[in-house]
């Protein structure tokens, strides 16, 4: 198995980000976006700035912990 290079900024750029429903009306949100095998993560209120991006595995883990209440 060969992992996939990190998103292009293009890429992130291009990439369809979304706010969870349960965000303030004042944007103090962290956006997520798929892309390809990754998720991309930033800041609401800074749309341009930077974007962290992890492996989409990782980030259904950490999410399932959340929901579980193991983290």
């Amino acid at each position: 198995m060969t992992p996939q290079s990190a998103p292009t900024a293009a890429e992130l750029a291009a990439a369809p980000w979304r706010t969870s429903s349960y965000s303030a009306a004042n944007n103090e949100c962290v956006e997520v976006a798929p892309v390809g095998v990754w998720v991309g993560l930033r800041d609401s209120k800074r749309p341009h700035g930077s974007v962290v991006a992890v492996p989409a595995a990782a980030f259904a883990a950490v999410v399932d912990a959340l929901r579980n209440g193991t983290l």
